[in-house]
């Protein structure tokens, strides 16, 4: 699965919700997740614990500004097996991100709010081409109309991970 994405702080999320709801958004749920980033040597690895997604999650991206692409494999989990634990004695914990995060979807296009502790408000928006039939500049072009409808400036963007974040104190 490819996506593209752009990442950007915001203070505007009740505006933004507004928006979504006049575009019909599909407001799917408020999910509590926790993230549990694991040591690898190459991409990230982390796996979802939530009340509504829960996955283990291996992606590679660009930490760069602006809309970016990633390349995603997605494991559906199951929160009661061991595979949390299994994951921690081989590879060890990176890092833990915990967050509220708000889930709408208009079309392949994926729209979260979240709240994280220690780090603020965010927006994310993520234009998913799970069968690879869509494209690169259609997905691009998705991003940047919801980028200049919800006003998110170049200055909001963040170029890298939440995980990379609190790492670095951010």
């Amino acid at each position: 699965m490819t996506n593209i994405e752009i990442k950007a702080r915001s203070e505007r999320a009740d505006e933004i919700r507004e928006i979504l709801k006049s575009h019909h958004a599909e407001f799917i749920g408020v999910d509590h997740q926790k993230d549990t980033y694991f040591k690898v040597n190459h991409g990230r690895l982390k796996l979802r614990e939530g009340n509504i997604e829960n996955h283990l999650i291996y992606y590679e991206r660009e930490n760069i500004s602006g809309p970016k692409q990633a390349s995603i494999i997605l494991f559906r989990s199951d929160p009661s097996s061991s595979l949390k634990k299994i994951l921690e004695r081989s590879l060890g914990i990176l890092v833990v991100v915990n967050k509220i995060r708000e889930i709408y979807f208009i079309a392949n296009i994926k729209f979260h709010i979240d709240h994280l502790e220690d780090l603020g408000e965010f927006i994310e928006i993520e234009a998913i081409d799970e069968y690879e039939s869509i494209g690169r500049e259609k997905m691009l072009e998705q991003c940047k109309t919801y980028m200049v409808l919800f006003h998110i400036s170049d200055d909001d963007l963040i170029k890298s991970s939440y995980s990379d974040l609190l790492l670095n104190n951010e």
